[in-house]
């Protein structure tokens, strides 16, 4: 066939088609505490399709680590990753080119459930009544929390091939983000030559 493959990570793919549609949102709402209340159809667009891949990930990562218990919604996610990743709960996420820091489940400290995957589920069924919760600040927390729930559903997967690290990890892991970025150490910086 001419074509070799060397494993699709489409996780990771997805993830990055969601951080460059939410990229081409800054064109028109600039990414600062002002416009957090901003809502909109391509924000609800977004936020709907990051939480399900949220979704998806936190499932596969939760049934690799506890294969058997039943994941079968948010609080069982919840109860395993806080056994297994606590420290998943603290991690922040950047955007350095609006200086954003983003703490997306931090929530999870407590009784609730992360604030936008609350809004999500209001969007999602209620949305005639609920549709300004598929503002920016959801929008851009949805996509934070998916882009940590990707890193270690990776981590988790590379480890069975020696890669342990945050950082082995993101050089396996291309394209690079554009957008948003994980915590200093877990990636080398970038060389001009």
């Amino acid at each position: 066939m001419g074509i070799q493959v060397n494993g699709n990570n489409v996780h990771w793919n997805y993830f990055i088609a969601l951080e460059q549609d939410l990229g081409k949102v800054s064109r028109f709402i600039e990414f600062s505490e002002q416009n957090f209340d901003t809502y909109s159809v391509e924000l609800a667009h977004l936020l709907l399709a990051t939480c399900s891949e949220v979704d998806v990930v936190l499932k596969a990562l939760c049934n690799m680590v506890k294969p058997d218990t039943a994941h079968k919604n948010i609080d069982h996610y919840k109860a395993t990753i806080s056994e297994k990743f606590p420290e998943l709960i603290d991690e922040e996420c950047y955007i350095p080119r609006y200086g954003l820091e983003l703490k997306p489940w931090s929530n999870w400290k407590g009784e609730d459930n992360p604030f936008w995957w609350r809004s999500h589920n209001k969007v999602k069924h209620q949305r005639d009544a609920h549709f300004s919760e598929a503002n920016l600040k959801n929008a851009l927390n949805s996509m934070a929390g998916l882009s940590l729930v990707v890193l270690y559903y990776y981590r988790e997967m590379f480890s069975k091939e020696n890669a342990h690290t945050f950082r082995e990890v993101t050089t396996r892991l291309q394209p690079v983000t554009t957008l948003l970025e994980f915590n200093k150490s877990y990636t080398y910086d970038n060389v001009v030559v």
